[in-house]
């Protein structure tokens, strides 16, 4: 558990600046951090948590929670990071850095340790483990879904730009040169 823990948390750290990094490619835009809104911060805690779905899919598959265990650790992501988010900016009435980097933390250790809690609990029933299934899917759709279209209300708006989606990223953690043309900013390949 404290592998997956490390290993999650690095790759979502990294996926954070992977958009700027890959040069805005779309593709990677689908799996990590376009911009500053919320969601973008929910999505870099899901993506490498699927993508160890492979690792403990291989070793937990045969478990017949292994479903309901996975589609639940993402579930508390989901729901852990905004409210924790929102619930302590509404008690310090401001956004506090570390705090924001400390419940990307606590949200993929609760993912986890919640994930190896089903796995350990008695074997689920058939109907159970199938919309547990059926449930991974619809989470990975919704997921790809909201990506590419992003809802209109504050957890997908970028605070800095005001935008959603791939339209909202500011840049901010550009790691291209800008040079100066004609009084406008510039990227430079």
């Amino acid at each position: 558990m404290v592998i997956s823990i490390v290993i999650i948390s690095m790759a979502g750290t990294l996926a954070h600046f992977l958009y700027d990094i890959s040069g805005h490619q779309k593709i990677v835009g689908l799996f990590v951090a376009v911009n500053e809104s919320t969601w973008e911060h929910i999505k870099i805690a899901i993506t490498p948590t699927l993508i160890w779905g492979l690792v403990d899919g291989f070793i937990f598959g045969a478990n017949v929670n292994y479903f309901l265990a996975k589609v639940s650790s993402v579930l508390v992501i989901i729901l852990l990071i905004p409210i924790l988010f929102y619930g302590y900016k509404k008690i310090a009435k401001k956004d506090l850095f570390v705090v924001d980097i400390v419940i990307f933390y606590i949200a993929i250790i609760c993912s986890q340790l919640l994930f190896n809690f089903l796995l350990g609990i008695s074997p689920v029933n058939f109907i159970v483990c199938y919309l547990s299934c059926v449930g991974a899917f619809v989470v990975f759709g919704c997921y790809m879904l909201l990506t590419l279209l992003p809802l209109r209300n504050f957890i997908f708006k970028d605070p800095l730009t005001n935008r959603y989606g791939f339209r909202a990223h500011s840049g901010v953690f550009c790691l291209r040169k800008k040079k100066k043309d004609n009084g406008k900013h510039k990227r430079i390949s």
